[in-house]
């Protein structure tokens, strides 16, 4: 089973007793996961860096706006001009170049303040729905991305049973943790709450808007990372690992995991990428 679809499967097994909790509510259904194991075995920010020698919290995002201010709408502004002009097809071919790389290295052909920097540059300029701001997110590196891999693994383990399936886990496990480190990406469910609160009639929308922007946050680092030549792929072992990984860094307790970006140096070559006739998928009218 794909890990996005298995996530999936999770997240909602996870959340069918909290979907009226408090943001601060971490639960998950243990039988429901059993089950969704046992039919589906598992197959081939804000930025807060773990870069040694220390660790560093930034808070490159407003402060969530408290419950008794109002919550102005923005208004656009002049757009920003740029020194070196570049094309969409430029824009295009780094869209066509990010690929999905699962042999990596711990050897980065950038120093860890660069991924920081394209990091946090992304997670400020990526937009989001009433400039909420509500994404987060944690970057993990050396010793400390290990343990999540490790920790990971260690979760996975009671549920999956069979050894073959096991064995291809646990294989995968060792992939993401020869890469070189991983970017958890977040939303702020106090913030998404904040907005329900005071921008009422979009109450229903800012959850999905929330988790809009962070698919395309994700989206912007993963190609960004891999214009300067790394490797990344994309893993989705939320909600399973959220506890662990809040408890383990410190992570806000509103803060939801959304996906993980697992990075290093590459190691092999993607593999073949097919696509649906864009004709099914595309229309375009008035032109």
């Amino acid at each position: 089973m794909r890990p996005q679809v298995l996530a999936s499967a999770l997240l909602s097994a996870a959340r069918a007793q909290s979907i009226s909790a408090c943001p601060t509510t971490r639960t998950t259904t243990a039988a429901a996961l059993r089950t969704t194991f046992a039919t589906c075995p598992i197959t081939t920010s804000r930025l807060f860096s773990t870069s040694p020698p220390h660790s560093s919290l930034v808070r490159p995002q407003a402060e969530t706006t408290t419950s008794k201010q109002e919550i102005p709408i923005p208004t656009p502004s002049a757009p920003a001009t740029m020194s070196t002009p570049i094309s969409a097809n430029s824009v295009l071919e780094l869209i066509k170049a990010r690929r999905s790389y699962y042999q990596l290295t711990k050897d980065l052909p950038i120093p860890a303040s660069r991924v920081d920097e394209i990091v946090k540059e992304a997670l400020l300029h990526v937009p989001s729905s009433f400039n909420s701001q509500s994404n987060r997110i944690v970057v993990l590196y050396g010793a400390d991305h290990d343990k999540l891999w490790d920790i990971t693994s260690e979760i996975l383990k009671p549920y999956v049973t069979d050894e073959a399936a096991w064995a291809s886990t646990e294989k995968r496990m060792a992939g993401f943790r020869g890469g070189a480190g991983t970017v958890l990406f977040f939303d702020d469910q106090e913030t998404v709450f904040e907005y329900q609160k005071n921008v009422p009639l979009y109450k229903d929308k800012f959850p999905a808007w929330a988790t809009q922007s962070d698919a395309m946050l994700q989206f912007a680092c993963w190609t960004a990372l891999e214009a300067e030549g790394l490797g990344a792929n994309l893993q989705h072992y939320n909600p399973l690992i959220d506890e662990r990984v809040a408890k383990e860094w410190g992570v806000p307790t509103t803060w939801q995991l959304n996906a993980q970006l697992v990075f290093g140096g590459r190691a092999g070559e993607p593999g073949p990428k097919t696509f649906k006739p864009v004709e099914e998928r595309f229309k375009s009218f008035g032109a």
